[in-house]
């Protein structure tokens, strides 16, 4: 009887933990999914004169393109991190995450690197 008592015990434990933190998880759950693009367009932030010279010096676009294109990837990023959190247009936001990343995959030349495309 012991075991199946501290089952029991468990269990309650478990169901009163989901109750307290039942209107968090959905919350938890979308800020891990985005972590990555939010750390990405708050790195880019703190690093947009060397983001900006990294794509101006590797597409020789010119300072006004690559300020153009930095630009797009942090308010994309960032836009699409907002709008999911808040629950808006989540659809839509998940279609222009999956566009940044399209576009980094070869404005940073990421397709062509295979030890990169391994991790």
């Amino acid at each position: 009887m012991g075991q199946e008592d501290l089952m029991n015990k468990a269990e309650d434990v478990a169901d009163q933990f989901l109750r307290v933190t039942k209107q968090y998880l959905p919350h938890l759950a979308r800020l891990c999914l985005i972590s990555t693009f939010l750390e990405d367009g708050i790195r880019m932030w703190f690093q947009w004169n060397e983001q900006r010279d990294y794509i101006e010096a590797t597409w020789n676009c010119g300072y006004f393109l690559a300020t153009c294109f930095v630009l797009l990837n942090l308010l994309g990023q960032l836009g699409g991190c907002v709008l999911i959190l808040s629950r808006n247009f989540v659809q839509y936001a998940c279609f222009g995450l999956f566009g940044i990343i399209a576009l980094q995959t070869v404005a940073y030349s990421i397709l062509w690197d295979l030890k990169f495309l391994m991790r």
